[in-house]
């Protein structure tokens, strides 16, 4: 047994760890901020700076005065993002709860081929995903950018896994018999016992979609549905000068809805490491 003076050390250690690793969890975000508020000189002579300086304004009318409109590809993220996020996550848990609630002949074969296909690259498929897009007339389509998101294999094994323990058949079961309707058992029942897990992947996939630049690169040719990233991409690519505090404040404005969705939804990470509770 540790008596209490060594366990006050220990718990000191602890403390002073996590201050570090947040210290260093922080700091590129920090010094990303504050570079968005240089100018490309003092950037070129100092890349890294802790204090912010006067030029941010100027950064954003250099951001805003190029060919296309950064607005513009913020909107086009965010739906991207959003309804990406809202179809990856609810068809994932419906997929699972198929796999999980029903017992078909098929089953384990199905599962075993949706983790088959997650271990295809997508760079594998783009070809033939690009020829299917451009014979539907859909190469320039944010449409596209959405759909594929509902076959999202990880996720459906994460929500099978998560699903397993933390869902009674028994609720199902009863809900059935008690008169419910299958969509309404799964609506009404299922989804808010796996909100945990929902919220955490809905982190994860929507920073995946927001910075996605490979898909939206080979799909999009027209500037009124280009993405963030691939604006922030461009701006490298000025022929005599690029203007790095304007690429630092693309950044930010690429990051911030990042960090505001995680904010948000950052609780349920913690909840969600409690698989097996059920509240009333």
């Amino acid at each position: 047994m540790l008596d209490n003076k060594e366990t006050k050390i220990i718990k000191v250690f602890i403390y002073i760890v996590c201050v570090i690793l947040t210290v260093l969890s922080i700091l590129p975000f920090w010094i990303m901020i504050v570079n968005a508020t240089r100018s490309t000189t003092q950037i070129q002579q100092h890349a890294v700076a802790f204090i912010p300086s006067t030029y941010m304004m100027n950064n954003f009318k250099i951001l805003t005065g190029k060919s296309f409109n950064p607005m513009v590809g913020f909107k086009n993220s965010l739906i991207v993002s959003t309804f990406a996020t809202l179809c990856a996550t609810y068809f994932s848990t419906l997929t699972a709860y198929a796999v999980v609630v029903y017992d078909w002949k098929l089953k384990n074969a199905f599962f075993s081929f949706v983790m088959a296909v997650m271990m295809i690259p997508a760079q594998v498929t783009m070809i033939g995903f690009y020829q299917m897009a451009y014979k539907l007339g859909l190469t320039n389509s944010l449409l596209m950018l959405i759909l594929p998101s509902i076959a999202a294999p990880s996720m459906v094994f994460f929500m099978r896994q998560y699903m397993i323990p933390s869902l009674p058949l028994e609720i199902v079961q009863a809900a059935r018999i008690d008169g419910a309707k299958e969509f309404y058992t799964f609506n009404i029942i299922a989804l808010p016992i796996m909100k945990p897990a929902i919220a955490t992947q809905a982190i994860f996939s929507f920073v995946s979609s927001w910075n996605n630049l490979f898909t939206p690169m080979v799909l999009l040719t027209k500037q009124e549905k280009y993405t963030m990233p691939i604006m922030v991409s461009l701006l490298k690519g000025d022929i005599y000068k690029t203007e790095y505090g304007a690429v630092y404040m693309g950044l930010t404005l690429t990051v911030l809805p990042l960090i505001i969705v995680y904010l948000f939804l950052a609780k349920y990470i913690v909840a969600g490491v409690a698989l097996g509770s059920v509240k009333g």
